[in-house]
């Protein structure tokens, strides 16, 4: 990579319920993220964190259902896709750090405009695919993705004054085991390449990630790397906000990232859900910065 890597903030936690992921950006930082990225020989720019609505806690906690925080929401991801643009027209390669994974409806909108055939790998325990009427908690972070394929309230669906941001066929989920009703649903019904930690385990990381590539690498024109530290397993990475056992390992995780870099094919990528506040003495940020050391090119030898 001969890019400037580009860091933005995108402290957000009004896609869920738990407070301590708006301090996730920091805590990355705090872990090293430059320091090690500069380590490879890359340059830096770190742009900071982008300015989003004050936090109110009466609302925070409310219990709605639909769409929680929505207004808020908006504002962040409208601010956001501006800011990712303005990096990827500068011919950057933008690192979003979360924050919830709300932020990327911001992110890939900031993105899509610049591709034609934007391809997502969405790294992840969950596909993220509700809409409002079939979503059980009302939570932003749930929903992303399929915002950004055009479903969803159309606010959110239209960031950026554009939609849809991806099409489902190109698509990929990896390391799936938490999926609502509907999400099923619509994977079943939209074809989306899945791999479900059965996938994983039956295949190993090593297939999944080759045959992810191969499936992208022909009809797209860039791919953007969507990670979420619940992707892992928590036993490893305990400071993220939606656990779910029987994860990806960071062993794993760091191979995938490896072969990912290899491809050349990445040209964008969001790093969410690290929570300081639930976290072991920031060992989730600290393993995240180790990913995104694999991810930009690091070796052993």
């Amino acid at each position: 990579m001969n890019k400037t890597v580009e860091i933005i903030g995108a402290p957000s936690t009004f896609g869920q319920r738990k407070l301590g992921v708006n301090l996730g950006p920091d805590a990355i930082r705090y872990a090293g993220i430059v320091a090690r990225i500069e380590a490879i020989g890359l340059t830096v720019k770190d742009s900071g964190n982008i300015n989003v609505p004050e936090l109110n806690l009466n609302k925070f906690n409310s219990e709605q259902q639909g769409l929680r925080n929505l207004e808020e929401i908006i504002e962040t991801s409208e601010t956001l896709s501006q800011s990712v643009s303005n990096s990827l027209s500068n011919n950057h390669f933008p690192l979003i750090l979360g924050g919830d994974h709300s932020i990327a409806i911001g992110s890939i909108s900031g993105v899509s405009k610049h591709y034609e055939n934007l391809g997502v790998i969405w790294y992840d325990a969950h596909g993220d695919l509700n809409i409002p009427e079939e979503s059980p908690s009302g939570n932003i972070h749930g929903m992303p993705l399929r915002i950004l394929a055009g479903d969803g309230d159309d606010k959110l669906v239209n960031i950026a004054n554009y939609a849809p941001k991806v099409k489902p066929e190109n698509i990929v989920l990896i390391g799936m085991r938490d999926l609502d009703v509907g999400e099923r649903q619509y994977i079943k019904d939209n074809n989306i390449k899945t791999y479900t930690m059965a996938e994983v385990d039956r295949y190993g990381i090593k297939q999944v990630i080759e045959e992810t590539i191969d499936y992208l690498k022909e009809k797209t024109d860039g791919i953007h790397l969507s990670l979420d530290v619940d992707a892992l397993d928590p036993v490893e990475t305990p400071g993220t906000g939606t656990r779910v056992l029987g994860g990806l390992t960071y062993r794993e995780s760091h191979f995938a990232l490896e072969l990912l870099h290899n491809s050349n094919l990445v040209t964008s990528m969001d790093l969410v859900e690290v929570n300081l506040l639930i976290d072991h003495n920031n060992d989730t940020a600290e393993q995240a910065v180790g990913l995104v050391g694999r991810f930009f090119g690091e070796t052993l030898l």
